[in-house]
């Protein structure tokens, strides 16, 4: 005997937040018409700490070790921003030398952060060869940040006005091996998966974004470039030193996950085109504006007051920010990461707000997931390429 199905039987599912592949801790409640998404409803905040708060109540150099925590992946991007915020507003100038050590940090930091999005990516989909595979070409980037800064993931590396310290004595060889090296990995990479029949099956024509859908959405970054759209802010703003180099914005114009991959993959070989002529050109001269040291204000402190208290009896550099406004901005890995920045003549910012760009490219999931079947939400989540530290805050 049949019996009449009067309305559908929806089942509500949670995904996360400890999945493995949810990159952190985001949950999503799915709504689920057997194998179909009927909405999807993404729970953020497990992993909020109050960054911004916390930044109120800093110098900025007391300020630097913590930024590292947003984007764990690419540390040397939250850095730069938080030291770019203040340069502007005081109108300091960096050294040449030390903008090209930025540079080829920022670069290094953009593959890391683009292979660690590659394995776990490839890994959601079912490749799992991959994920063992990046290790080697980031544990090698590693080395490299090892040598340079003292760490290997949270480097604490740039500062106002330039940078901790110069290059160790043949790094710029070291480096350079690297990068020849790096270039047969990538060609490894494209020949396991770009033309995979699984691989194309599972992510071709899925998570589909227009360029106008994706500009209303504020998309940044691959996100972005994948659905049409060249904007790259080392070519827009020109920060640091990147017009100085012959490099190319990478884009697709297909707008779906396999776009996103594509353009992930050919950003990582300019990345090495970059480094490679940074290193190649790479002035002398200083690697920190030592004249930003006559910020430093010698104050006769009081037994009671917040100086002597909690700055420590030797006063940390402070550095006065001037009474303006500002927004800062840098091209990472997953997007635009910008800093709203408002002074008030004191050592510390008054307001400090973060744009995160895996929160802004996060928002149009629920859109991207509804009526596609449940297997084709993690495709679409790995092509987003989240880090919960930075969309938690």
């Amino acid at each position: 005997m049949n019996i009449p199905v009067t309305e559908k039987d929806l089942m509500i599912v949670n995904m996360g937040p400890h999945h493995p592949s949810m990159h952190g801790v985001l949950r999503l409640i799915i709504t689920l018409d057997g194998e179909d998404v009927v909405d999807c409803e993404p729970i953020l905040g497990y992993l909020h700490r109050g960054m911004e708060k916390i930044a109120e109540n800093r110098t900025i150099i007391q300020y630097l070790p913590y930024v590292t925590r947003w984007d764990y992946l690419a540390t040397m991007f939250t850095e730069a921003i938080t030291v770019n915020g203040p340069e502007q507003l005081g109108n300091i100038q960096v050294p040449k030398r030390a903008s090209y050590i930025r540079v080829i940090m920022l670069e290094l930091s953009r593959i890391a952060s683009h292979l660690l999005w590659l394995g776990p990516f490839m890994a959601d989909i079912g490749a799992q060869t991959p994920f063992f595979y990046i290790f080697r070409e980031r544990e090698l980037i590693y080395d490299l940040f090892e040598a340079a800064t003292g760490m290997r993931m949270m480097h604490n590396f740039f500062r106002i006005g330039g940078v901790a310290a110069d290059l160790p004595y043949g790094w710029i060889d070291k480096c350079l091996d690297f990068c020849d090296y790096f270039l047969t990995g990538v060609g490894e990479y494209q020949k396991l998966i770009t033309r995979n029949p699984i691989f194309l099956e599972r992510v071709e024509g899925i998570g589909i974004i227009g360029g106008e859908e994706a500009i209303n959405w504020g998309l940044s970054g691959p996100m972005l470039r994948a659905s049409g759209i060249q904007w790259d802010l080392r070519k827009v703003d020109r920060y640091e030193c990147y017009d100085e180099f012959d490099w190319e914005i990478q884009w697709q114009k297909e707008g779906d996950s396999l776009a996103r991959y594509l353009v992930r993959i050919s950003e990582m070989t300019e990345s090495i085109k970059i480094i490679q002529q940074a290193l190649e050109g790479i002035p002398g001269g200083p690697y920190e504006n030592l004249e930003i040291r006559c910020f430093d204000r010698e104050r006769a402190a009081k037994w009671n007051d917040f100086e002597y208290r909690f700055i420590s009896k030797k006063p940390s550099p402070t550095f006065e920010l001037p009474k303006q406004e500002l927004y800062v901005r840098v091209e990472a890995p997953k997007g635009e990461l910008g800093i709203f920045l408002i002074g008030d003549q004191s050592g510390f910012p008054w307001r400090w707000k973060i744009r995160p760009p895996g929160f802004i490219n996060l928002q149009i999931l629920p859109q991207l997931v509804k009526k596609m079947k449940l297997a084709d939400i993690m495709t679409i989540l790995g092509s987003i390429d989240i880090i919960m530290g930075e969309v938690d805050r």
